[in-house]
């Protein structure tokens, strides 16, 4: 299949475009930036070079993984995220419905669905429960507000035109330091999240491959993408307390193992990600989970969750290097 990859220089490009290609894709690569997996140099906005794009390269299908993202906000006013983030979505799709492809990938975020009392902390019944159906649904910024309506945009285009779509709201996997939390560490607080809310970036590809295969028979839906938590609904309230208590029933010796680490574990948790619709619809289940850090502690071995403190974006040294030239 011919696949147009928007967002082939960024973090989850460099994992994803060669994973395509391994398993018999032929890539093309879209990117405001130049990359190793990027052959077109441009934006999504641009409606002209998106139709050329499909056209030259003969494009079966598109993964539209390329955005402007939440660290973003400092940098660009809101228009730039309704340009990239809505118009570029729509754009794309537009452009796979006129060359009649069958299908279209939508990379989404969590983070749309984190609400102001979301943000605050644990509900009435202790840590938020988010699967798919969680609603309603009320993003407290631009990047959340601008991904949500190109959710509603490539839905609306799938009712209209009947292609096939697949929304992946993804949870973390940035590899760089957390932008508001210094403490616990990067590796400590990465290791944590795989509880409730990170996957890894390989984990992140793995599903958009099966994804894409899977999208006839999808139809349209959207899908979690996070490790699978090991707790169940019934610890919500728990979680929101005592979360070590909770941890402990399910991994008895991880507090021995952070403490022989130097690391801590979390306190409470006030928010659970749930991917198995992904699990049930299209057979994708992360590979990495909590359960391997532990193994990497309790044997040694490097953490499997990427941790990279000076990792920045293509984007930004595009940005720094322009202003020391």
């Amino acid at each position: 299949m011919r696949v147009l990859l928007t967002g082939s220089s960024g973090w989850l490009g460099r994992y994803l475009a060669p994973l395509l290609a391994q398993n018999g894709h032929d890539v093309t690569g879209l990117d405001v930036v130049p990359g190793a997996y990027t052959q077109i140099v441009g934006t999504v906005a641009d409606r002209a070079l998106v139709e050329r794009a499909m056209g030259e390269h003969g494009i079966d299908a598109i993964i539209h993984g390329g955005a402007l993202h939440k660290p973003d906000i400092v940098r660009y006013p809101r228009q730039a995220f309704i340009d990239v983030n809505v118009t570029g979505t729509l754009n794309l799709i537009e452009a796979a419905v006129a060359a009649g492809n069958d299908r279209f990938l939508f990379t989404s975020t969590t983070s749309l669905m984190v609400r102001a009392d979301v943000r605050a902390g644990a509900g009435d019944k202790g840590a938020w429960w988010m699967d798919e159906d969680f609603s309603p649904v009320e993003p407290r910024n631009i990047y959340g507000i601008t991904k949500l309506a190109a959710e509603q945009a490539v839905k609306l285009i799938h009712r209209e035109h009947g292609i096939n779509v697949a929304i992946l709201r993804t949870g973390r996997f940035f590899p760089e330091d957390d932008d508001t939390h210094a403490v616990p560490s990067g590796p400590n607080l990465k290791a944590n999240e795989l509880l409730h809310r990170r996957l890894t970036v390989e984990d992140a590809a793995a599903a958009h491959l099966a994804a894409l295969e899977a999208a006839p028979a999808i139809g349209c839906d959207s899908f979690i993408l996070s490790a699978p938590p090991p707790f169940a609904r019934a610890d919500a309230e728990e979680l929101a307390h005592d979360a070590r208590a909770v941890i402990a029933r399910y991994y008895p010796d991880a507090a021995e193992l952070y403490a022989a680490a130097g690391w801590t574990l979390p306190q409470t948790i006030d928010r659970v990600y749930d991917p198995s619709r992904a699990a049930r619809r299209f057979g994708w289940r992360a590979q990495t989970d909590f359960a391997s850090v532990l193994t990497a502690l309790r044997n040694g071995t490097a953490s499997p969750v990427a941790h990279d403190p000076d990792y920045t974006s293509p984007i930004v040294r595009q940005e720094r290097e322009a202003c020391t030239s």
